[in-house]
């Protein structure tokens, strides 16, 4: 029995140490619904129907050539922004900065692009960053395609 004693412990040892080891990679696995610190700290609660459009502006009929100069589209679009303050300025330079952007993002893409609706995805957060590099105040949360024709030129 003494020398088994040696052999037993050791074996114990070792168990121990995996079972140890399995449960520390299952937490860093598995997290849960655990959220970090800097994640719930940015999350904004729902807005109201109101406080949206406080919110939000619109660039309506923007009608270019695609990437493929066969194709034409038609597009409205709805942007979110973060404060009233950051839209009233939105509002001022819609026309005069943003819409040029639209335009000139659209002359890139393809029309298979934005036949897909990952495609509208990659258009719109693309889009998203090049406008929030213009704004002055804010940025914007949300772009919505509220219209969108794409056709072929005969």
């Amino acid at each position: 029995m003494k020398k088994m004693l040696p052999w037993i412990s050791t074996i114990m040892l070792a168990v121990t140490l995996i079972v140890l080891v399995v449960i520390i990679m299952k937490g860093q696995m598995n997290p849960g619904n655990e959220q970090p610190a800097s994640k719930v700290s940015e999350s904004k609660p729902h807005l109201s129907a109101d406080e949206i459009v406080e919110v939000s502006s619109e660039i309506i009929d923007i009608k270019t050539n695609l990437a493929d100069p066969n194709y034409l589209v038609q597009m409205n679009f709805a942007f979110q922004l973060d404060s009233k303050k950051a839209n009233e300025d939105f509002e001022k330079i819609k026309d005069l900065v943003v819409t040029p952007i639209i335009i000139q993002k659209l002359a890139e893409t393809s029309p298979e692009t934005l036949n897909v609706t990952s495609g509208r995805k990659k258009f719109n957060s693309e889009l998203k960053v090049l406008i929030n590099k213009e704004l002055t105040e804010g940025q914007i949360q949300h772009i919505r395609i509220t219209k969108f024709l794409s056709t072929p030129m005969m």
